[in-house]
């Protein structure tokens, strides 16, 4: 039947229209008995049906549970999105990190109290080591971290490649070879200690260490009087009773003095404990051996 034509009774004729036709419902005379709807010997079927409304109602159901399913495809959509961008960023992260703690800052943590006052055990400090990587050389009293296998660890081999990879960018422990302590002498310097009035000297010039020397200790209480080989340091702690330093490897290979080239870098900052936190800049009294010798300087 065509949606476009009035309904049409059983016998052909056209169905009423208007107020009188019956609202989808279909009237079926009883067998062999003529008459109307509604007349005796008829019987009258409802034939239920949707309504206008109710099919109104279902075609917003199914719009709705379209747009939903569309709705939640753009959702999933976009948390895969959104998660594929999250895992961007933290290897963008990563990377930048590694990149950061291989060559320019890295954190290390002070073990010992051999550099107290100025540093504490468990502090971190900030390592700079783009300090001396374009041409620069390491000042006296420049607190630095370093490797002393060669100096202060005279014997131990040298790690694996491979193992020096992995430290350098921060994914391995740089392990018990690594320490940091204050530049007292540079390459050419002559340092003596300790003369009758108690100072160690720089190329004949007395230093006054108060303002990091651990209060009570004195300069060294072993005597010394050495020359510094070109390239290399010469190291100390501040706390001196306490601080196995470049003193204690005066008879071994190297006489206790460190390579330059293995200054990790300068320590500029102590970042832990909050409550500490500062920078370490170089003490004034080291400006009064300035021009004395050291590194090509003309005594």
């Amino acid at each position: 039947m065509s949606t476009h034509e009035p309904p049409t009774d059983r016998d052909g004729s056209p169905a009423p229209t208007g107020a009188d036709s019956p609202s989808r419902s279909a009237a079926v005379s009883a067998p062999g008995t003529p008459g109307a709807p509604g007349a005796p010997g008829t019987a009258t079927i409802a034939v239920p049906g949707p309504s206008p409304s109710s099919d109104g109602e279902v075609g917003a159901e199914g719009d709705r549970g379209a747009e939903g399913e569309a709705g939640a495809d753009d959702d999933h959509g976009g948390g895969r999105r959104w998660s594929r961008d999250l895992l961007w960023i933290a290897a963008v992260c990563v990377v930048v990190l590694l990149v950061v703690n291989a060559f320019v800052v890295r954190p290390f943590a002070v073990p010992s109290g051999s550099m107290e006052g100025t540093l504490r055990p468990g502090d971190r400090v900030l390592v700079n080591q783009l300090a001396y990587a374009f041409g620069g050389h390491p000042q006296r009293g420049d607190v630095v971290v370093f490797d002393g296998i060669g100096s202060f660890l005279p014997y131990q081999d040298e790690p694996s490649g491979l193992k020096r990879l992995l430290t350098g960018a921060g994914l391995a422990p740089a392990g018990d070879t690594v320490y940091v302590k204050r530049v007292i002498g540079v390459g050419g310097d002559r340092i003596t200690c300790c003369g009758t009035d108690g100072r160690l000297k720089v190329n004949g010039v007395p230093l006054d260490e108060s303002a990091y020397l651990l209060p009570g200790d004195a300069p060294s209480a072993v005597p010394f009087d050495i020359v510094v080989p070109d390239g290399k340091l010469w190291m100390m702690g501040d706390h001196r009773s306490a601080s196995r330093d470049s003193r204690d490897h005066l008879g071994e290979p190297g006489g206790g003095a460190v390579p330059e080239d293995k200054v990790i870098g300068r320590a500029d900052w102590v970042m832990f404990p909050l409550g500490r936190a500062t920078s370490l800049d170089r003490p004034a009294a080291f400006a009064a051996i300035e021009g004395t010798g050291g590194h090509g300087e003309q005594r």
